[in-house]
């Protein structure tokens, strides 16, 4: 049940993640792309030739024996308003610039066509400032979606507009350089990722870049190779050095989920219905989540659940948190309080 104060009119933009699975340049590429599509009849359009490639209709995400540039080709000779975006574009697998089976850059990956490419997503396991370090991204937007994987994923990570809520202008806030209506984006901390750090989760070893580079490449315990994370790929690829600012580049804001910050409050599952409980009833007073996140007064946070959480959300608005990075598919760790910490803020007190 959604809370009456989170209710509001559901809009949607057709759109699709696409797998491509091929052979390019000697090497297997893996690329995942993001289509957006205009309108139903451009849709239609696109899955025809789709269809004779392979099967469109049997996943969420259907695997496609074909070049990344076709891709992109196909989608543009069918809706010349349909926008390609490659899709978290860092992760070590599946991705345009993974350290697996990706490109050194975009147009290695689209050649002449990408000109076309006017965004990449940043991942949750990259944010803007590491995206800036890169010259030859500061022509494209760097946006930021949620996947669906489940419903209370959804909007983990979210783009700002100030635009009218059509097709048209949405697109256009992303794809025209001089357009304004894109105001931004809300970030996961990137540590918090699934593959920020390098590592060996078959032997719990969380590596720094500088790390990883003097074992050779190799995991200290067992001697196989480690999964090269985001924060290695960007320093490899960078060519501006770190706190550089792309001078297109817009503001962002990083955050953690609300039930990842209450779980850490009452010392419980963040999958518990103590939890959950305490979420949904935070959102029916309070509103919705990125409200309670990044608007709502201290002061009503701590009148509605209890001073620890509103010190929690303090600190997460201003970056105080100790994160243990992700890495090799495992999310990283986020701790807001030490034990010490929460003992001065509340004492005995119990949330809710």
């Amino acid at each position: 049940m959604v809370p009456s104060r989170c209710r509001a009119p559901v809009r949607f933009l057709l759109s699709a993640e696409i797998s491509s699975i091929y052979k390019k340049n000697e090497r297997t590429r893996k690329v995942h792309n993001l289509v957006f599509i205009p309108t139903m009849d451009a849709a239609r359009r696109i899955q025809a030739p789709l269809s004779r490639i392979g099967n469109i209709q049997s996943d969420g995400r259907p695997i496609l024996g074909l070049d990344a540039k076709e891709l992109l080709k196909i989608v543009k000779e069918n809706s010349d308003e349909a926008v390609l975006v490659p899709a978290h574009a860092w992760t070590p697998h599946f991705s345009v610039l993974g350290a697996k089976s990706g490109f050194d850059s975009l147009a290695e990956c689209f050649e002449e066509l990408t000109a076309h490419i006017p965004a990449i997503e940043t991942g949750l396991s990259s944010d803007p400032p590491m995206n800036w370090r890169l010259s030859v991204l500061n022509e494209v937007r760097l946006i930021s979606n949620s996947d669906a994987h489940s419903p209370i994923k959804l909007m983990r990570e979210a783009n700002l507009f100030d635009t009218d809520l059509t097709y048209h202008a949405i697109m256009t806030s992303i794809t025209e350089p001089a357009s304004h209506g894109f105001l931004g984006t809300l970030e996961f901390y990137p540590e918090e990722g699934k593959y920020h750090y390098d590592g060996h989760r078959a032997c719990s070893m969380r590596l720094a870049p500088e790390e990883t580079r003097n074992n050779g490449g190799r995991c200290p315990k067992c001697n196989r190779k480690v999964t090269v994370g985001v924060m290695h790929r960007v320093e490899e690829l960078a060519d501006l050095p770190a706190g550089s600012c792309s001078p297109a580049g817009r503001p962002y804001q990083s955050t953690i989920p609300l039930m990842e910050i209450i779980a850490e409050v009452m010392q419980a599952g963040v999958n518990t219905k103590k939890v959950m409980g305490a979420y949904l009833d935070l959102l029916s007073r309070l509103g919705n989540e990125y409200h309670v996140l990044l608007e709502a007064e201290l002061d009503s946070i701590r009148q509605t659940s209890s001073d620890l959480l509103a010190e929690a959300i303090s600190r997460v608005r201003s970056g105080r948190v100790e994160i243990q990075p992700g890495y090799d598919g495992e999310f990283g760790t986020i701790r807001v309080f030490s034990k010490e910490e929460r003992q001065q803020i509340t004492g005995q007190l119990d949330l809710f």
